[in-house]
């Protein structure tokens, strides 16, 4: 048997879904050793994708201006 026959459009296709249905809900109706492995491969496919886009901060402070203003009104003074 080669790997033409193997996967072909429609052997392809089902495949795909069967890993996703495996991957997004696996671990809750297969068996204890595949459900486990399902979890696992979902937790490393998340941490993989969130380790993709680092946190971003912001340079300024969103509400340093509005701090600022809030401060000046108590002390009387003007908005640095």
């Amino acid at each position: 048997m080669s790997l033409t026959i193997m996967f072909n459009k429609g052997n392809f296709a089902l495949f795909i879904i069967l890993l996703l249905i495996f991957i997004g809900f696996g671990d809750s109706f297969l068996p204890k050793p595949l459900n486990n492995a399902s979890l696992q491969t979902r937790t490393a496919i998340n941490n993989l994708v969130l380790g993709m886009f680092p946190t971003w901060e912001p340079k300024v402070k969103p509400h340093q201006r509005t701090e600022k203003a809030i401060e000046a009104t108590r002390t009387g003074g003007k908005v640095k």
